[in-house]
């Protein structure tokens, strides 16, 4: 039982560090040939704002397993949408707007429902004391 205790508690922290890292990667679309070196970094910090927000709901989950998950589920089921419709008027595909959808969004909603899951396995195991 310890074992699946340790799994629901790491689980999450590491898909979500994962997904980070995942999204991180189109910030390298800022550098461009044409661009001096300021802007190409000026772009690469700006194209990271949302790794530095997930950061910091992923060290507010760490703490506060409630909250973060919450958090979590929010963010990844409103981004669907609006990421689904930004890839459907680029490329025109269903299958590839559907496929984007479900490798940057849904991680983040599936991570939300596991620190929720902990959370209130924690606190179900922690009243039965």
């Amino acid at each position: 039982m310890l074992k699946y205790s340790r799994i629901l508690f790491w689980l999450p922290r590491i898909m979500t560090i994962l997904a980070i890292l995942f999204v991180s990667i189109f910030a390298l679309d800022a550098f461009q040939p044409e661009l001096t070196v300021t802007e190409q970094w000026g772009g690469f910090v700006i194209h990271l704002v949302p790794s530095y927000l997930l950061t910091v709901i992923l060290i507010v989950a760490w703490k506060w397993e409630y909250v973060g998950g919450i958090l979590f589920l929010v963010i990844g089921l409103l981004a669907t949408p609006y990421v689904f419709l930004g890839n459907y008027q680029v490329n025109n595909s269903l299958g590839q707007s559907i496929l984007v959808v479900l490798s940057v969004t849904i991680p983040f909603a599936i991570v939300g429902l596991l620190f929720l899951v902990n959370h209130f396995r924690n606190k179900k195991f922690q009243s039965a004391k």
